[in-house]
């Protein structure tokens, strides 16, 4: 079986890490893999909402798997290497213009972790662990990998994270903003569905526009003419009229994303 699957369900596709022998740890092609499959589902315009989670309920993944670390990143010029395809992979997903579910059970650590900040929602388990323990390994968290942590729960939380090493459970996780949401172990896969298919349920143009819009205002630079004006294109749009139409009927709307 593929390290990295792709499933499909209608409008909604579920991307997993699939070493549960190894509780998903992340390989080199398993980078690859994921940053391939980002790629190609955003530019799907059939998905409505992409899940992301790892095979089994042991673990979301520990981050990536050190035994590859004497081969494959033991030097400068390795890791930069290497650093390539991660980087890469963390630009698809958080590019990827459909919204992004992290479905967490049990360990969500390191690279894991990086992962999981780069998607939109983030739902776990009362039972997940979380952290970023690489102090002990010597190895800092690049730029790249930094960045989502640092915008999803602040510079102060991000280092205490980092410099303390700890793992830390999922009511602390959601304390810190590194989850949305906790629910019981044996809740997590039906919570999931449920708001996956409440984000389906929407006009999927509204969703890439809102992800977006919140990127950008991000970005300090003062807002154009043309971007302002974007946010007034939605009311030209067949979906805006099959909103309004079901609104007024008290029906429930179909959107064909047009």
């Amino acid at each position: 079986m593929p390290e990295v699957l792709v499933e499909r369900d209608g409008d909604v596709a579920t991307v997993v890490l699939n070493r549960p022998a190894k509780l998903n740890a992340l390989t080199r092609p398993m980078w690859r893999m994921l940053g391939d499959a980002f790629e190609a589902l955003s530019a799907d315009d059939a998905v409505r909402c992409v899940v992301v989670r790892g095979a089994g309920e042991r673990a979301f993944s520990p981050g990536n798997d050190i035994s590859e670390f004497q081969a494959q990143r033991a030097t400068k010029a390795q890791a930069i290497d290497y650093g390539r395809d991660m980087h890469r992979t963390a630009h698809a997903i958080a590019a990827c213009r459909h919204p992004v579910v992290a479905r967490i059970h049990g360990i969500c650590v390191g690279g894991g972790l990086e992962i999981a900040a780069l998607a939109d929602l983030r739902i776990c388990g009362e039972s997940s662990r979380f952290g970023a323990p690489i102090k002990s390994l010597g190895l800092v968290m690049a730029y790249a990998e930094m960045a989502p942590l640092v915008k999803l729960v602040g510079e102060s939380a991000a280092l205490e994270i980092l410099l303390e090493g700890r793992i830390f459970d999922a009511a602390e996780a959601k304390d810190k903003g590194v989850v949305t949401r906790v629910v019981p172990d044996d809740r997590v896969g039906a919570e999931v569905d449920e708001t996956v298919r409440r984000i389906a349920d929407g006009a999927p143009l509204v969703a890439r526009w809102h992800k977006k819009f919140a990127r950008r205002l991000a970005d300090p630079r003062p807002l154009t003419d043309v971007e302002l004006d974007e946010c007034f294109d939605c009311f030209d749009t067949e979906d805006f009229r099959t909103g309004y139409a079901a609104f007024l009927a008290k029906t429930k709307p179909l959107f064909q994303g047009r």
